[in-house]
């Protein structure tokens, strides 16, 4: 019955047995039980007042039995007594019968439409149930189903604030960015190499997909680069310790900048960090 797993929703079976014991308490029904629907199934965990133990893991069908004909309509229904009820199917008689019961109520719990959990109320006797022990079964559907819906809100907000900061902080970053490029490309007046309006939309579309910046692609040693320039050290610094020549520093320093859209060495190296390319 949970949508998805979450650390934080408790366990909803546990939901159907205090509601189970919330109505023993009251001493109106005397036999109970119910569980979880899955995929149209239900299956039977939860008991109260049992004997037997042919009734624990039975799986009920959609449309078949008392339950499964309450998860269909979506409404309570009862049968005064079971082995002769000829409104429904008795895929079921035998742990229902070897229980002794007679008498019983299926209330579903409905969430949005869909049987999330099913409640039997039962007697051992041909007596029907009572208004108050109906309404008692009734009322604690209502509960249950009420809870139940607070947690799936519960687990829908969290998947929002979850995905939200990821899409849009990182995509509306990089979108910026490619604007701010499209727009300096077009102040300059001078004609735009078909290379870098085809990278400029390769970004763009990385950042409508949800996808990491273009900064990605940053070479080995243009990062060994950046990393130098970021502890301060001058082109001819960075060569020496890289084993490289200034020119080729240069050309690195360049490449990288591109690549991250940025301007200036220390926009470079600013970006970098940011995206956590560099320490």
């Amino acid at each position: 019955m949970t949508t998805g797993s979450s650390l934080l929703r408790p366990r909803d079976t546990d939901a159907v047995r205090a509601e189970l014991r919330r109505i023993g308490t009251e001493g109106a029904v005397p036999v109970m039980f119910g569980g979880e629907v899955h995929d149209d199934v239900l299956l039977l965990t939860e008991f109260h007042g049992t004997r037997t133990r042919l009734l624990r893991g039975l799986v009920v069908r959609s449309t078949f039995g008392l339950g499964g004909a309450s998860m269909v309509s979506g409404q309570p229904l009862a049968v005064a007594d079971y082995r002769h009820a000829p409104s429904i199917t008795h895929d079921y008689d035998v742990p229902v019968i070897s229980e002794g019961i007679r008498s019983i109520l299926a209330v579903p719990v409905v969430v949005d439409g869909q049987a999330r959990a099913v409640l039997y109320g039962a007697y051992r006797s041909s007596e029907p149930f009572s208004g108050r022990a109906a309404d008692l079964m009734v009322t604690s559907a209502r509960r249950l189903a009420d809870e139940l819906a607070i947690r799936d809100e519960v687990d829908r907000r969290l998947r929002l604030q979850q995905a939200e900061p990821a899409v849009t902080s990182i995509n509306a970053e990089h979108i910026r960015q490619v604007h701010a490029e499209l727009r300096r490309l077009a102040a300059g007046g001078a004609s735009v190499a078909p290379e870098k309006l085809g990278e400029l939309a390769d970004r763009l579309a990385t950042a409508m997909a949800g996808g990491p910046a273009a900064a990605g692609a940053l070479s080995p040693r243009e990062l060994d680069v950046l990393a130098q320039i970021a502890l301060g050290c001058t082109n001819t610094e960075a060569a020496q310790r890289l084993s490289l020549k200034p020119e080729t520093v240069k050309s690195y320093l360049r490449s990288a900048a591109t690549k991250l859209g940025t301007h200036t060495r220390h926009e470079a190296v600013s970006k970098a960090r940011q995206l956590r390319l560099i320490p």
